[in-house]
């Protein structure tokens, strides 16, 4: 079993954001097409940390993913989010959790075309059936911390890409989320873009949120403070010399 620890530096106190235990998914279980995607992985993330899961395509990160989301169920082991036992949660009380203590970020932005940048990020508040002018108040506060004030009229299409993904990071966090947890976030800008949607995850990093970054590329993995690598559905700890320049 591989044991991946959060660093000595984290608080001993604190809970951990992410915290799993001989964690196993296995799909068509007892047939042909049995697939082991995930074997036995511990993970202990800390509130702060900035994380980056790394590896091919098929080597479980995807899988790894979608359990910590709770977009999907483990076949074994255990999965704490922010303290709370997943399994014991049922399908309204997981749409809650993952409402509350996690915000997406994904490679293809993900927004309504017909929304305004503004509109677009208030849109998880309106689940949480919060009055509109709060919306509006907390979703115009959220663009201004990514920097995007001067743009909260405009349409996705008015958009560059990185704006685009600025506004689904701040909407990602307009909740207030524990964990932020970002899959191929750069995968659809230019480098340059791309170098200042991490910058913006370091910063959020400094600011107090905790973010996994989901990436098959070892550029991008290395702005993270820890790496790991999946291979064959096993999680190992990396240096960052270790994944390359």
């Amino acid at each position: 079993m591989n044991a991946v620890s959060a660093s000595a530096a984290a608080a001993p106190a604190a809970t951990p954001v992410i915290q799993t235990r001989g964690l196993r998914k296995v799909y068509s279980p007892g047939t042909e097409a049995e697939v082991a995607a995930l074997r036995d992985v511990d993970l202990v993330v800390m509130p702060g940390e900035f994380l980056a899961i790394m590896g091919p395509s098929g080597s479980g990160k995807s899988t790894l993913m979608n359990l910590i989301g709770c977009l999907d169920t483990p076949s074994g082991g255990q999965y704490l989010c922010d303290g709370v036992d997943v399994s014991t949660l049922d399908a309204e009380e997981l749409a809650t959790l993952r409402r509350e203590k996690i915000g997406f970020v994904f490679q293809g932005f993900h927004l309504l075309p017909r929304m305004t940048a503004l509109e677009n990020v208030a849109m998880p508040l309106g689940y949480a059936r919060v009055p509109v002018a709060e919306r509006h108040e907390r979703a115009r506060a959220a663009l201004e911390a990514v920097g995007l004030g001067t743009r909260v009229d405009h349409r996705p299409n008015e958009l560059s890409g990185g704006q685009q993904q600025r506004v689904a990071i701040a909407r990602a966090l307009i909740n207030n989320p524990p964990l932020l947890l970002a899959d191929e976030p750069t995968g659809a800008l230019d480098s340059r873009t791309g170098e200042e949607i991490l910058a913006l995850f370091k910063r959020l990093r400094d600011e107090g949120h905790t973010v996994v970054l989901i990436t098959h590329d070892a550029h991008v993995a290395r702005h993270a403070d820890r790496i790991c690598v999946m291979r064959d559905g096993q999680l190992h700890e990396a240096t960052h010399e270790e994944v390359g320049p």
